[in-house]
């Protein structure tokens, strides 16, 4: 019995170092065929950093391009950084209010949006969805894609108890990170939806103590070999031969290889294999229901600055930049040498007339004295000439070709160019076009940012299982608290709505705001504005904290959703005498028109709505 129980347990190890040794292969299969995509992506990196002087060679590393002579500068004049860091800023400011859309105009659907668009205010703060995105941008204007990974963090959140061996238990919450494109392996690269990928493998370097805390299991740890951005600037003409693709050890840390498999007729749920050290962590279902109807997907969302046809992994500006740099620098270094040598000047000297090497040495120092060969000739200056115009006209179309590129243009700088166009709608236009280009990268990050939003409340339908307090700033500035489950969340009516315009900057945001004010879009029949609106313009415009009174029609309706919910459930609710009997009149009429009501139900809440309209009579009357 030992031996056959020994011969069972033999097997099911080879079974499973089979196993993992082919999770070991198909990454190593990803990792080559994905290798030269890498060495772009390290190329671009280098170019954003400074070391300029670099190319892929023949074998697909990076290796420093040579000089032609010693003398040659090869200084950087780096255009690609700043245009780079301009076009971050532009992306990484938008942080639109994640909300959403009611399924229909029901009472219960509109409740459900409400809830889930508190929800989703609440998250954005606490999950620092700013600088998910920042970082995500970052990477897809350096490499052309980045990643957000949308988990349950069960280890965070309030704490609600103490397990048996002491430690806190706590109630859990989502974590958004963004993830390096060196991270992600996908099954296919010219498959261009990252859904319909048949797996995704993510690996990343995990300290060996973190795996243990997190799966339980000891690996021992090595010294892992990572590319990392540092900077090699150029300094000098003569700084050749400078190792370009820096790398940067990680000590005590090992490889975890997350593979990512889609459900299947065979495996309805997919799979998740988790593996580090040749040794097995994880393997089960995916553990997210975060996919359309009720099904489970990859917790993966692609963000791409210019997405690719046929291809997994989008472009960036920075591809097409960089020939233009090449140019500009090449332009700019051959001026500082001819502006070099009419500054410095170049000596014709008779052979044997002179000392040479004193002069070589020493150069022409002011109030030197110059002894030549008796019978000789004296040493002369060759005239250089100025430098040829066409080394200017170079440069600046040069710099017109990087701002077309990257559509960073910058007008206070260009005035010369736009002196024919003297309306305010004519600059607007030219604006308009040179934003227009920067078009696909906005509808990219506003895209990725809808799907975050899903996939966050999608994991707190899963998760949250148990009544949660919800805090987030409310109307007015004020903190406003709620509870809230998971099943509270219509998760498949959900749709996640960016309701601020990415191109509008807030100048122009508040300056739309104002003419629309001027022509009384805004205002009722009589041409004022409600409190209501008054207080969402002020937050609006950034001066919510000056709305210091109440928001009597915002209380009235709340009064009005709670008082409908109690006649729902066969309450009787009686008229109070401080009601604002036309709001009351109002939204217990759209309760009565968006509802299907029983008929008990809706006489109930047909009798209280004739008392409201009893007592705005009355009220009229005694006017």
């Amino acid at each position: 019995m030992n031996d056959e129980k020994s011969q069972r347990e033999k097997v099911k190890d080879e079974k499973l170092k089979e196993f993992i040794d082919e999770i070991y292969a198909d990454f190593s299969r990803r990792q080559q065929e994905r290798r030269l995509i890498e060495r772009g992506w390290q190329l671009n990196v280098n170019f954003i950093n400074g070391n300029q002087y670099c190319d892929v060679n023949t074998l697909g590393e990076i290796e420093d391009t040579k000089g032609g002579y010693y003398w040659q500068e090869r200084r950087v004049f780096n255009y690609i950084a700043p245009m780079v860091d301009t076009r971050c800023s532009r992306l990484s400011s938008l942080h639109p209010r994640l909300t959403v859309r009611a399924a229909s105009d029901s009472e219960e659907d509109r409740l459900s949006a409400n809830l889930s668009s508190s929800i989703l205010n609440a998250a954005y703060e606490d999950c620092d969805i700013n600088a998910a995105i920042a970082a995500a941008t970052t990477w897809s204007e350096s490499c052309g894609t980045a990643f957000y990974k949308v988990i349950w963090d069960s280890d965070a959140g309030n704490a609600i108890g103490l397990a048996q061996d002491g430690s806190s238990v706590r109630e859990g919450k989502v974590k958004v990170m963004a993830v390096s494109p060196f991270e992600i392996y996908p099954d296919s690269l010219s498959e261009e939806n990252l859904y319909a990928q048949p797996s995704i493998i993510h690996a990343r370097a995990v300290p060996a103590e973190d795996i243990f805390a997190a799966y339980g299991v000891q690996v021992e740890g090595r010294d892992i070999d990572e590319f990392a951005n540092i900077s090699t600037a150029y300094p000098s003409a003569t700084d050749v031969g400078v190792k370009l693709s820096q790398h940067t050890l990680k000590h005590g840390y090992e490889v975890v290889i997350e593979k990512y498999v889609r459900p299947t007729a065979e495996q309805k749920d997919g799979r998740l294999t988790v593996v580090a050290g040749h040794k097995l962590l994880y393997d089960g279902p995916l553990p997210y229901i975060n996919g359309d109807n009720g099904t489970r997907t990859y917790p993966f969302i692609r963000q791409c600055c210019l997405p690719v046809t046929g291809s997994f992994f989008g472009r960036c500006i920075v591809d097409r930049l960089i020939p233009v740099q090449r140019a500009y620098n090449a332009v700019k270094n051959r001026k500082h040498e001819f502006l070099n040598r009419i500054s410095m000047g170049m000596l014709a000297v008779e052979e044997g007339s002179i000392d040479t090497d004193e002069l070589i040495e020493d150069g022409l120092v002011p109030g030197k004295v110059l002894v030549y060969r008796q019978g000789g000739n004296p040493p002369e200056m060759m005239t250089m000439g100025t430098v040829p115009s066409e080394f200017t006209q170079e440069e600046e179309r040069l710099v017109d070709e990087f701002n077309r590129i990257s559509g960073t243009t910058d007008l206070t700088q260009k005035v010369s160019s736009f002196t024919s166009v003297t309306s305010a709608t004519g600059l607007q236009l030219i604006i308009e076009q040179d934003e227009a280009r920067m078009n696909v990268c906005y509808e990219q990050v506003k895209s990725a940012l809808r799907r975050v939003g899903k996939y966050l409340l999608r994991l707190y339908k899963q998760f949250a299982t148990e009544v949660r307090l919800l805090k987030f700033m409310g109307k007015n500035g004020e903190t406003a608290v709620r509870t809230f489950i998971g099943s509270d969340i219509a998760g498949d009516d959900v749709v996640i709505e960016a309701d601020s315009d990415a191109n509008l900057t807030p100048a122009r945001r508040r300056a739309a705001l104002y003419e629309m004010l001027d022509r009384g879009l805004f205002t009722d029949s009589n041409g004022k504005l409600s409190p209501t609106f008054k207080a969402k313009l002020l937050e609006t415009l950034g001066y919510g904290g000056y709305v210091t009174e109440k928001d009597m029609e915002s209380l009235n309706v709340n009064r009005c959703v709670q008082e409908n919910e109690d006649m729902k459930d066969g309450k009787q609710v009686e008229v109070k005498p401080y009601d604002d009997n036309q709001v009351h009149i109002r939204e217990h009429t759209a309760y009565l028109l968006t509802e299907k009501l029983s008929k008990d139900v809706e006489e109930r809440i047909c009798a209280h709505l004739n008392e409201h309209k009893n007592k705005l009579s009355e009220v009229k009357n005694e006017g």
